[in-house]
């Protein structure tokens, strides 16, 4: 690696501290964010170290999540030595699969069930007042990207004004249903991207955004994936399936499969148009445009769960009009 890199530079003499100067140092693994992540390798094992540049990224989010989470008996890397104000720590390494390289239609059902399992622990030892609040502020401040990132600088396109009240109106519907959700602790990308093949399984990472907030994000990130998708068939086993053990558990899931299912996919939605204008913006802004290529997946998704209920009708009019495609007549699931 290049001496020019002055963090990397700097990350090399802190490990040297923690370690001595026996190991060796590779990427680990690519981020959307600023952070960075690399394999430190010894003679008595592996571990990972973040490099995490102020004031872009902070650590003490990640340090007080991984804390709380190995409370909850959640298997995440343990922090091994910490620097928050120059934005290093050392983690203990989860392993090199991922979910996501690791799964198809064959072991799905038993990966996946073990997320499942392992997404309820998080979940049961929620208390309020312990992670930020997923309120209203939030949700709309994500949902503000695509209109801003993916209409306006990916695609070029300025809504008229009556497309512009119709998108207004169902981001308004969208908060609304999402904040009549029961709220627990939420990891807020629990993605087969960030779940690691391991004993106990999985291992989770990514997790320094959790917030407090709707029961149903998780299990729709999980579900509804970034990077690879499902027939809805199997979507709706595998929520089933969540639904049925975190009723089992204590959770906060009502007894109607049906009004749980219609939160799901109303706040899917919310995520699907907020990852469209992250993918936009990690693009245009930060220079990494490999994300726009799993834009028209979420594009689907989102187009999808509007065809299916009638009050968001208007919202894919806004797609139709996006994608200049004849108008869509939608109906009530």
């Amino acid at each position: 690696m290049s001496g020019t890199d002055v963090r990397l530079d700097a990350l090399r003499a802190w490990l040297d501290a923690q370690l001595g100067n026996a190991y060796t140092l590779a990427p680990a693994s690519a981020d959307a964010s600023f952070r960075r992540y690399f394999r430190v390798t010894a003679a008595d094992g592996t571990r990972i170290a973040m490099d995490a540049p102020p004031p872009r990224e902070d650590c003490r989010p990640f340090v007080k999540v991984a804390a709380l989470m190995h409370e909850a008996g959640v298997h995440v890397p343990r922090v091994l030595a910490q620097d928050i104000e120059r934005g290093f720590l050392l983690l203990t390494d989860l392993g090199r699969t991922t979910y996501l390289s690791a799964i198809g239609p064959d072991n799905a059902d038993a990966l996946f069930s073990d997320a499942i399992d392992m997404l309820i622990r998080w979940q049961l030892a929620s208390r309020p007042g312990v992670l930020p609040p997923y309120d209203e502020a939030l949700l709309r401040r994500e949902m503000d990207l695509f209109p801003e990132w993916y209409v306006a600088r990916h695609l070029g396109a300025t809504l008229d004004a009556d497309l512009q009240r119709t998108l207004d109106d169902a981001m308004t519907r969208i908060v609304q249903a999402s904040l009549a959700q029961p709220p627990v602790y939420v990891h807020r990308d629990y993605m087969p991207r960030n779940l690691m093949v391991g004993a106990p399984n999985p291992g989770v990472l990514d997790f320094q955004d959790a917030v407090y907030g709707p029961i149903t994000y998780d299990v729709v990130s999980l579900f509804r994936d970034a990077f690879v998708s499902w027939d809805e068939e199997r979507v709706i086993d595998w929520t089933v399936r969540y639904w049925e053990r975190a009723r089992a558990a204590g959770l906060p899931v009502g007894a109607d499969f049906g009004a749980f299912y219609r939160d799901f996919e109303w706040m899917g939605l919310q995520r699907h148009l907020k990852v469209l204008g992250i993918f936009a913006r990690i693009c245009y802004r930060d220079g990494k445009p490999d994300y726009l290529a799993d834009t028209p997946r979420f594009v689907a998704y989102a187009r999808a769960v509007c065809g299916r209920y009638g009050d968001l009708t208007g919202l894919l009019r806004v797609f139709d009009a996006l994608e200049n495609r004849r108008p869509t007549v939608g109906y009530t699931f």
